[in-house]
């Protein structure tokens, strides 16, 4: 690459090419995202539980702490769209009775993951939406930054992120 020029982003977002869905359940702390109307009353400790039922989908519990100190909470169910492998999947916060409409389901991808499953970016094909999740409330700044490239080199703008509180 000639020097000054600058890396295009990839054209098209795509996810991990294979998930470990069991290895992925449990609790993922909220490090940054971007901003979104679902969660514009969260302050502080914003963190999502996974766990598996027994038909196999993924029950998630999103929790973050209201300016008041109170603790807010989403219950809402994903599935897997492909493969056993998919890290493509569908999620839900609508009730149940409502599940059979497509659009009370949006898009999950798992964009990025590290080989430990401790920091993960989340995302979906438009990329309006980011999560970068950890499995604690801080991370490392090296893992962290090199995530950060490998966002900025599949065309997200990290100008948007917005570094979520936890613990304070």
């Amino acid at each position: 690459m000639a020097e000054g020029a600058k890396e295009q982003p990839e054209a098209g977002l795509s996810a991990i090419p294979s998930l470990d869905v069991a290895r992925y359940m449990g609790t993922w702390y909220e490090i940054a995202k971007y901003p979104n109307r679902f969660q514009k009353k969260c302050a502080t400790d914003t963190r999502a539980d996974y766990s598996l039922d027994e038909d196999g989908d993924v029950r998630v519990v999103n929790r973050c702490k209201l300016p008041n100190g109170e603790t807010a909470e989403a219950v809402g169910a994903a599935r897997q769209v492909g493969t056993a492998t998919s890290a493509t999947l569908k999620v839900r916060f609508a009730p149940s009775w409502l599940s059979f409409l497509p659009m009370v389901w949006g898009d999950y991808w798992v964009i990025d993951i590290d080989e430990g499953y401790q920091l993960v970016a989340v995302s979906e094909p438009t990329r309006e939406y980011l999560w970068i999740l950890s499995r604690t409330p801080k991370v490392d700044p090296p893992a962290y930054d090199a995530l950060l490239q490998r966002l900025l080199r599949k065309g997200f703008d990290l100008g948007k992120l917005e570094i979520s509180r936890q613990g304070d």
